[in-house]
């Protein structure tokens, strides 16, 4: 797995020194388990249990829950989470569109973004915690930027189609 974080030479307070390899082989299934043959493409069940209308989408949803549950259960801060999260929700607005949402969920990966973003937070020391928690701030800012973006451009859009509309049935009146 690319995503791996290096083990540090010392581990802080009680915490465990790695996460269980359960979790590991659960992301593994789930986002890269098979490689289209000629190619370096890899692919796990999620895109293809996302062929299933609704259902799928639904099942690879519950399966990325369970990983962010293990996350908290961890200890994982809460901007974290957020992130984590975020990566669900991503994948599965993306993910659930036909098609073209399982070509998504190809290259997304949010189960091994999430147990890597886990990895980092279990074998860190409490200073690089702080780093990759601003790290973390820096990701939530970015996407509620763009979230913000896209609302305006819905808006403007809104707007634009209300004032023809208008103009045209004003045009239609006369």
């Amino acid at each position: 797995m690319a995503n791996r974080v290096l083990e540090p030479e010392v581990l802080y307070d009680d915490a465990p020194s790695s996460i269980d390899p359960e979790l590991e082989l659960l992301a593994r299934w789930m986002d890269s388990v098979f490689e289209i043959p000629g190619t370096r493409i890899r692919l796990g069940l999620d895109p293809i249990l996302g062929l299933l209308p609704g259902l799928g989408d639904l099942l690879t949803t519950l399966v990325s829950l369970y990983i962010l549950g293990a996350a908290r259960r961890y200890g994982v801060p809460r901007v974290t989470l957020a992130r984590m999260a975020s990566n669900v929700a991503i994948d599965l607005a993306l993910g659930s569109l036909p098609l073209v949402g399982d070509v998504f969920d190809v290259f997304w990966k949010s189960n091994i973004k999430n147990v890597a973003l886990l990895q980092r937070h279990v074998r860190s020391t409490p200073a690089e915690q702080r780093r990759a928690r601003s790290g973390d701030w820096l990701f939530l800012a970015g996407l509620i930027l763009l979230l913000l973006v896209l609302l305006a451009a819905t808006l403007a859009m809104a707007y634009g189609i209300i004032y023809l509309f208008g103009k045209a049935l004003v045009a239609a009146t006369r």
